[in-house]
């Protein structure tokens, strides 16, 4: 894979996103489906896939002090914009979150488990008024439309697409060596838009320390009790600042983050440890730049070949890379990397996912908190090797272990979870 490819790759999976970015999905299809119609909609039927049901279900949504899905369908169709994508909700306002509250008490919206498609990320949205009739449909991807239909717009129809098998990175050249080749010597003006993640996220989490959101995790660790019994160091501020933003974030709080391959809190988990270290290590911009594009770059490599939503959490995937640019700006070079991805996957493999939630930031500083160890022992030559468990001599083999389990060991689980996330 070329540079200019691996840059387009990035571009794509490193974007903006104001909440979760399960339940902002559906209220972009949403969003996609009301344009069409042209008016705003009486009734909207929503069919989803287990796993975004189960993504959805407990967050809170930016701006309306309210949980789940049914509040961010009908922002979606009151207030949306669909060339928003991941921001599609960023207009929230009181005067629409009233107007949201009504239209949930006319009992407009239905919202149930999809019955005609296989993807796990599939969102299907119909709306009517009178004889109007809209339909929009977004698979596989977070902002990939699919289908769209409505008296306002020519009908798009590209489900056929979804039938034909995707190359995954590796298939496309994309290694771990080839990750850190690129991010080590890239010419520093064409990735230096990944500093972006470092704005937003950094902006996520000083706001989040100035309200009180979630569990209060990252606000816990910068109190007296938690410094006196984590002490105030380099590892304290890196679980501090990341679970802080998670907590804003996951609670509803109308901050914008940079998400990495469809998800707020990888872009956090990606981004901050990274660095907060860097900052603390008194590391050069250029160094966090490069740092910043091999952790962002080593997440969307994992997740590529674990698809977008599976039951392993995404903190794994999204710490395995930050553990990646810490090694890095350890002094670490490419075989150090390959441990500290070795290290995390002999840790962290079995990290079910059970739902986007406030404690979520739980699992991302298990995440980080793992990464930074990981790193350590990676830089002084020490990793997991490959006569344990599902590590091998060749990282990207551990890496495919890794997403194997994941998207194919983990599915019984997965519909467990589910099972007993909606039993009443």
């Amino acid at each position: 894979m070329d540079n200019d490819h691996i840059i387009a790759l990035i571009k794509r999976e490193v974007v903006p996103a104001v909440g979760c970015t399960e339940p902002a999905a559906v209220a972009l299809c949403t969003a996609y489906a009301t344009e069409a119609l042209g008016v705003r909609p009486e009734r909207i039927e929503v069919s989803l896939s287990a796993n975004m049901l189960k993504n959805a279900m407990g967050v809170g949504i930016p701006g309306t002090g309210m949980t789940g899905l049914p509040i961010a369908v009908a922002l979606g169709a009151l207030i949306g914009k669909s060339e928003y994508r991941l921001e599609v909700l960023k207009d929230v306002c009181p005067k629409a979150v009233r107007q949201g509250r009504e239209f949930l008490d006319g009992g407009r919206i239905d919202i149930d488990l999809t019955q005609d498609s296989d993807e796990v990320l599939y969102i299907d949205v119909r709306c009517t008024a009178g004889e109007r009739r809209s339909r929009a449909v977004i698979a596989r991807d977070h902002t990939r439309l699919v289908y769209l239909a409505g008296p306002c717009t020519q009908t798009m129809d590209c489900r056929a697409e979804l039938g034909r098998r995707e190359e995954a990175a590796v298939e496309n050249g994309l290694t771990l060596r080839r990750v850190f080749e690129f991010a080590t010597t890239a010419p520093l003006e064409d990735i230096e838009f990944i500093n972006e993640s470092r704005r937003l996220n950094e902006a996520a989490a000083e706001a989040a320390l100035k309200g009180n959101y979630g569990h209060e995790l990252g606000k816990t660790l910068s109190r007296p009790l938690g410094k006196g019994i984590m002490g105030d160091s380099i590892f304290s501020h890196i679980i501090s600042a990341t679970s802080s933003a998670c907590d804003a974030r996951m609670a509803g709080a109308k901050i914008p983050v940079m998400s990495n391959s469809g998800s707020g809190n990888q872009g956090i988990a990606a981004t901050l440890p990274v660095v907060v270290f860097a900052r603390e290590n008194h590391n050069t911009e250029e160094e966090l730049t490069r740092a910043l594009i091999l952790s962002h770059l080593t997440a969307i490599y994992i997740k590529q070949n674990l698809g977008k939503l599976s039951c392993l959490c995404g903190c794994v995937v999204a710490s395995t890379g930050s553990s990646c640019g810490m090694t890095y700006l350890m002094g670490g070079g490419y075989d150090q990397v390959a441990y500290s991805v070795k290290n995390m996957i002999a840790n962290l493999a079995g990290m079910v996912c059970d739902g986007a939630k406030p404690s979520c930031a739980l699992k991302v500083s298990s995440g980080v908190s793992t990464a930074v160890l990981s790193a350590l022992l990676a830089v002084q030559n020490h990793f997991v090797g490959s006569c344990e468990g599902l590590i091998e001599d060749d990282v990207d083999r551990c890496i495919h272990n890794l997403t194997r389990l994941g998207s194919v060991g983990m599915q019984e689980t997965d519909r467990m979870v589910l099972d007993i996330m909606t039993q009443v």
